[in-house]
């Protein structure tokens, strides 16, 4: 297992689609392999999840997982997602990302999803997630189309550096996406 360099806002690797993984490719050693680094990789920088281009890899898949009674979210890997809104409830939090570390900002997005992917063995799986989970994977899936939690956010008044956002704003840490 590796831990493997996380790529920055500005690196090209962020803003391009990344490509659909086929369901032969997905038991291959490197795609294996690449999704226990992303694992690794995540729980090295106490993130919630962590996609595939973050790592240089531009292929659709996501690692994301966190512990905790109201907000948990099983680890889990999810290749190829499409997501899909359920009703029209709207949240807006704050939301941080590995790829632009040290910043924080508000962002709106659907409450409520279903899921639709497949997991690690390339098998299917369908997910209705709520509140952060449900946060945490479209964050990921953006990743997936080159978008950026800035890209989603309504207005810029609420960016701030992590260290404000810990003395001004934190009610809980928000961990990096």
């Amino acid at each position: 297992m590796s831990i493997l360099k996380v790529a920055r806002m500005g690196h090209p690797v962020l803003r391009a689609r990344a490509r659909s993984l086929e369901r032969h490719e997905i038991q291959g050693d490197r795609i294996q392999g690449l999704v226990d680094d992303m694992i690794d990789t995540m729980r090295e920088y106490q993130g919630v999840g962590l996609a595939a281009p973050q790592v240089h890899e531009s292929v659709r898949l996501f690692v994301a997982g966190m512990d905790g009674d109201d907000d948990a979210l099983p680890l889990v890997t999810l290749i190829n997602p499409e997501i899909e809104p359920v009703g029209n409830r709207v949240t807006e939090d704050w939301e941080g990302c590995l790829s632009i570390p040290d910043l924080r900002g508000r962002v709106t997005r659907p409450h409520d999803i279903v899921v639709r992917a497949l997991d690690r063995h390339g098998r299917d799986v369908e997910m209705q997630l709520s509140g952060y989970p449900a946060r945490v994977v479209q964050h990921e899936a953006d990743h997936l189309d080159g978008v950026l939690f800035l890209d989603r956010m309504d207005s810029f008044e609420s960016l701030a550096f992590l260290e404000e956002f810990s003395r001004f704003w934190s009610e809980r840490h928000v961990p990096e996406e």
